[in-house]
Parts: C-alpha cells; structure tokens; sequence
C-alpha cells in the first residue's frame, strides 16, 4: 500500500543500495535460493513464508493485523494437511516501513531460508526489497502495498493482491463523477505511494473532463498545515484527495475546516484507521470519505473468519488483516499447483490462477502482476466509534 519514512526518489536510489548488499550477503552462503534451514525444494521440513510489516514506528498498528491473519491461513492450511504433507511457517521482521530497515530485515529472511514473501505494507519500504528476493529467487505475493512503482520494476515473481495507485485513483474519480462534483484537487506528502495515487487521481480526473485545481505537496511529520490548508480553502475544489497517511490527514482535515475548506475531503487507504477521526477531532470529520478495500467487518458472510480471527489474536481484525490471509492462501494454492517450492514453477503457477476464490473476491492476475479489478470502496467515519465503515460500493 504505502510508503511512509522515505521519499519516492530515496526508496528508488536504495534499490541500487540494496543490489550492493545482495553481492556482499551472498558471499556468504545467505541467499542461496531456499535458504538453508528447511525450507528449499524438494526438502522434508517446513516451508518457511517470510513477512515484512511494520512493528514499530507511526504504521505499527498494522503489523499485527497482517500477521495474524497470515496466521490464521497458515493454521488452516497446516490443519488440511499443509503443502504435499509439509507445514507452513511464517517468519516474520520488523521494516518500520523504512527503506533501510526493510533492506536488512529481507536479507534476514532469506539468510533464515524463507522460500516466499507475503508480506510488504509501506510500498517505500517494499521497493528496495524487491532486488533481494528477486535475486534469492523469492517469489512475493504482496498484501498491501501497491504503488505502480512495484510492478514497475518488472521482476518476475512481484505479484500484488492489492488494487494499485491507478485502481485506487480511478475509484476516487468514479465517486467524484458520481456525485457530480466538476472541480478537485489532491494533496500528497511526496512519497512514492502517495504522488504516485495523487499524480494518478490529477490525470484521470483531467481525462474525465473534471478540473483540477491543484495539486499540493506537504512535509509528513509537521504539526502545521495551515498554508495549503488556506490554499485548499481559498481554491474551493468541491473534492479533495488527500492520498498521504492519517496522521498528516486528520491535521489538514481539521486545519482546512478552520481555514473554510467545506467540500469533500477524501482520504487514500493509508488513512483510512480510526486514528484519523482522533487526530482530526470532533465535528472535523462529517465531510471525511475514504477509498479503501472492504475490511472483514464489511464482507457480506464473514462471521466465522471474525471470530477465527479473534480466537487466534484476541482481538477484532483490522485493515490488511484479509489480504494477508489472502496472499498465504494464494501462495499455498500455487506451491500446491507447482508441486512444490521451485521459483519458476511457482511464478507460472501465480500466472495461471483464474478466479481463485479470496475474501476479497475471485483473483486472477492481469500480465503485469496485478490483480483484476481493484476492489476498492467508498467508506465514510462513523460519528460515534471513529470507525470508517462502508458507504458506497461504488456498484451501478
């Protein structure tokens, strides 16, 4: 889904970083493909699935969630017999959605014998992994990034589950012709994930005959928005998309509301946490709509994996909890299809799902890795929880 501490052209310039370090670990044995502690082809042992998420720093929140219910597919798998009579294991390390950190955490993966990724939130701190998987020859099936920049890169096992930026964008636009609006503008925190949804929602609304008023960029980690809050209030755009995170979000929410911004402020799904609510505070959010892929609690049917989910973690489900659960699935299906662990049997075996049944609905994927169809929803808080909850399906 994102990128959080690193700037688009940073995460970009430590791909290059990481290729460096992939020569330098693979000196030592640790990226031979497989690994070396159980989990390579054609071994008796384990099979290992690597995760990265966030446990630490301002994204922390969703860590948990993605790794619960990437262990709820695997206790489910593992209680139906695993892959040909072996078990799943998942591995999981801390990226703190931080290009650096991910670098480190991936060659610890792989140096552990991790046979697949299922993991990746933060899309600045996916990208420079990308390499080192690709080079230990680690297919990914990645849960919640899903910058246009991963596929990008054209390696062969990257496989997103997520809709992308211009999927995400293109669900912005729908809702705004839908409800009439003629005049937006967007405001992004200059990361990759988020200029490349703002840049993507600006195109596609000029492409649909809207007029764009704007297109704004802010420093993350600030207290005071005011000055593109007043040029937000003083453009009257009847929408406005912000595509950063909510802790930036819920303060322009609040300071353009101040300024005398009253149209439409949507947020991207790396704001959509009840978090935003909180730091936008009360009465700043009745104007709040948000694009984001249906959450457990809005899937029609979902009662029983809720309350697996909650029987395993102690807790309710939360975003990316079923696309974690749904990308451990989706690699089971292939390594079960491919006989096995081997790198290219897997990848043609991705190539080839045709409507495999996830909770986010039937998934195949299109030629360049991503999914078919975005999935994305129109969501709005709700008053009394601070919750996003779903408003429009964005169906008809």
């Amino acid at each position: 889904m994102h990128t959080r501490t690193t700037r688009a052209l940073r995460a970009l310039s430590v791909v290059a970083a990481a290729g460096a370090l992939i020569l330098t670990a693979g000196c030592s044995g640790g990226l031979a493909g497989g690994g070396a502690t159980g989990g390579a082809e054609g071994g008796s042992g384990p099979i290992k699935l690597g995760m990265l998420a966030p446990f630490s720093g301002s994204e922390s929140a969703f860590g948990n969630y993605m790794k619960n219910g990437a262990q709820l597919a695997i206790n489910e798998i593992n209680a139906d017999g695993g892959i040909d009579g072996r078990k799943l294991e998942l591995e999981v390390q801390d990226d703190a959605c931080d290009a650096t950190t991910a670098v480190a955490a991936a060659n610890k993966l792989v140096t552990d014998g991790v046979v697949a990724s299922v993991g990746g939130y933060c899309s600045g701190a996916t990208l420079p992994t990308l390499p080192i998987f690709n080079e230990a020859k680690v297919p990914m099936v990645i849960p919640a990034a899903n910058s246009n920049e991963l596929v990008k890169q054209k390696l062969p096992g990257v496989f997103l589950i997520n809709g992308t930026g211009t999927q995400q964008a293109q669900a912005a636009v729908k809702y705004a012709q839908k409800s009439g609006v003629k005049t937006v503008a967007a405001i992004n925190d200059a990361t990759a994930y988020s200029k490349d949804l703002a840049d993507s929602f600006a195109q596609q609304a000029k492409d649909a005959g809207l007029t764009v008023d704007f297109n704004a960029v802010i420093t993350p980690g600030e207290n005071d928005y005011s000055a593109v809050a007043t040029q937000l209030a003083d453009a009257k755009p009847e929408l406005v998309y912000w595509t950063g995170y909510y802790q930036e979000g819920g303060l322009i929410a609040r300071q353009s509301k101040d300024a005398g911004f009253s149209g439409t402020f949507l947020v991207g799904d790396g704001s959509v946490d009840a978090k935003f609510a909180e730091i936008a505070g009360k009465g700043y959010t009745e104007n709040v709509l948000g694009t984001f892929t249906q959450t457990p609690d809005m899937l029609k049917g979902a009662d029983k994996w809720i309350a697996d989910y909650k029987k395993l973690a102690g807790a309710a489900p939360g975003p990316y909890s079923t696309q974690s659960y749904d990308a451990v699935k989706v690699m089971a299906e292939a390594m079960k299809t491919a006989k096995g662990t081997d790198f290219d049997a897997v990848v043609k075996a991705l190539e080839g799902l045709k409507d495999f049944p996830t909770l986010a609905g039937p998934l195949t994927f299109m030629p360049d890795h991503t999914r078919s169809g975005g999935g994305f929803v129109i969501v709005s808080i709700d008053p009394a929880t601070g919750q996003f909850v779903l408003k429009d399906d964005l169906q008809g």
